[in-house]
């Protein structure tokens, strides 16, 4: 088995701190996906509500005119 030195030890420490700048980035990249998701997510139900509500008024227009059949 071979001795460790400070030296080991420094580039252990070394070693954790890119990793963690690694993982800061990749989570800062991650939630700034998630937040372009909650996004478009959010233009998407707006989008269906109008489009339901379109529907809707295009079923009574079509609904009205064979009752007057």
């Amino acid at each position: 088995m071979s001795e460790r030195g400070p030296s080991d030890l420094e580039e252990q420490i070394d070693q954790l701190q890119k990793q963690k700048v690694l993982l800061q980035n990749k989570c800062r990249k991650a939630g700034g996906a998630i937040f372009n998701q909650e996004k478009t997510i959010e233009g998407l139900k707006r989008e269906i509500d109008r489009l339901s509500e379109e529907n809707e008024n295009l079923r009574r227009i079509l609904g009205s005119k064979d009752d007057t059949e």
